[in-house]
């Protein structure tokens, strides 16, 4: 595919930037322990890569939106300079058929019906050729409507509820299956039952909105859907408090209180964003620390910005940018981590390393650029075609396939990260690169 070939050209622009930003790197020692990257003017292999003529002519304009401010604004930064980063590196190998592209990204400030409306603005008044989806599944779900009406194609970062995602045209970049409220509580649970003293009772706390509320609860008027407490009493845990909380909470004591009382071995925080920190902060207060806590779509920094209180905590991936990992990996993906890294240093982010947000972020752009490819235009019913019968070979990710059936959501294969020290190390399955899990220090 000409994606193949884009992204091996990924490593010579990124690597070529990263110079161009570290005079000192050419007199730096080398260092035999950290992944080998292709000098610029070679590519990840060693050879040189075919020439590729500047992008030429009108550009395409790609727009979206990101919550650039308000709840999810520490995640939001994450997309907005992997999204940048990408757009860079394809500009720098040609373009997109042959022509430069632009990202016009406004704030939708974390809420849905600005999303909607932002979207609406792009499409019928700004007239961009492309869109590329908002985060969180509160803002994506109001852009899918805005796209379905329009039959605009939408690549989306991170909205798992497959149910719910029934446009046939939205493409998703992280998938956990099409019943993520079985999945997601069903892998957690299995990395504790690994452990040897597993838990015995389980707390479920859920944000109220979006995919958080769907994976902790299911289908709410299904009483046969699955969802963590019934996965849970399924693998024998006893569920000693199933509580929820609406997304403007900001009062988190009471919910802290419950759950002191409540003294499970194990919380479930069906999270979004900085959730879990509101919560650990709560609890701290009243002196109380769970043996064990899972948080189910956090802002990666701030969490860590805890320290010895966030200890141990849990969450789900798709990747993360430890040693092990990116020397196992590969030099292309090490030229992409260490070009975002840099870039989130520059821009005071508390976490900069990449990890799962980022991921999804450059993988929906490479759909999107696939699916163009693919079709050679920017028609959208061609590109969605050409993405449900030739999917999109990903560079984290590996191919990915669209299926119709099943609202566009591959088959899951999620790992579960733990904060250990200074950052988050995958933990399960376990074996290959991934650290040892963790359990409760007492």
């Amino acid at each position: 595919m000409k994606l193949v070939s884009t992204r091996r050209l990924f490593v010579v622009a990124l690597t070529a930037s990263l110079a161009a930003c570290s005079p000192a790197a050419s007199s730096a020692p080398s260092d035999a322990s950290s992944p080998a990257v292709s000098s610029p003017g070679q590519s990840a292999d060693g050879s040189a890569p075919a020439s590729v003529a500047p992008p030429s002519g009108d550009p395409i304009v790609v727009g979206g939106t990101l919550s650039l401010t308000g709840p999810f604004g520490a995640t939001g930064v994450i997309h907005k300079i992997a999204g940048e980063q990408f757009v860079a590196a394809l500009n720098a190998n040609g373009g997109l058929l042959g022509r430069p592209v632009e990202w016009t990204v406004l704030d939708d400030e974390s809420v849905g019906d600005r999303a909607s409306q932002l979207y609406e603005q792009l499409i019928s008044q700004d007239g961009v050729d492309l869109i590329m989806g908002p985060y969180g599944t509160p803002n994506i779900l109001p852009a899918m409507a805005v796209a379905e009406r329009h039959g605009f194609v939408l690549p989306q970062h991170t909205a798992v509820i497959a149910p719910l995602l029934t446009y046939e045209c939205q493409f998703p970049a992280w998938s956990i299956g099409t019943t993520p409220n079985e999945y997601v509580p069903t892998l957690v649970l299995d990395a504790l039952a690994s452990l040897p003293n597993p838990p015995k009772t389980i707390a479920i706390v859920a944000n109220e909105n979006g995919s958080t509320a769907f994976v902790a609860n299911g289908v709410a008027d299904d009483p046969n859907d699955p969802d963590v407490a019934k996965v849970a009493e399924a693998k024998g845990l006893e569920v000693v408090l199933n509580t929820s909380y609406p997304p403007t909470t900001t009062d988190w004591a009471p919910i802290a209180t419950q759950l002191k009382n409540a003294n499970a071995d194990f919380v479930f925080n069906s999270a979004i964003g900085i959730d879990t920190v509101n919560l650990i902060n709560a609890m701290e207060q009243l002196d109380y620390r769970p043996p064990s806590l899972f948080s189910l779509f956090p802002a990666p920094g701030p969490l860590l910005g805890l320290g010895e209180p966030a200890q141990g905590v849990l969450s789900v991936s798709l990747f993360e940018a430890t040693d092990a990992a990116v020397e196992a990996a590969g030099p292309e993906i090490a030229a992409i981590v260490e070009e975002f890294e840099a870039t989130a240093t520059e821009q005071g982010l508390p976490y900069t390393t990449w990890e799962t947000q980022a991921t999804a972020s450059w993988t929906a752009w490479e759909i999107l650029v696939a699916g163009v490819e693919s079709a050679g235009s920017l028609d959208h019913a061609a590109i969605c075609e050409a993405l449900h019968a030739n999917g999109a070979d990903t560079t984290f990710l590996g191919q990915l396939t669209f299926p119709p059936d099943d609202n566009n959501f591959w088959p899951p294969d999620q790992l579960i990260k733990q904060i250990q020290g200074t950052e988050w190390v995958p933990v399960w399955p376990a074996g290959g690169s991934n650290g040892t899990l963790q359990g409760p220090a007492s």
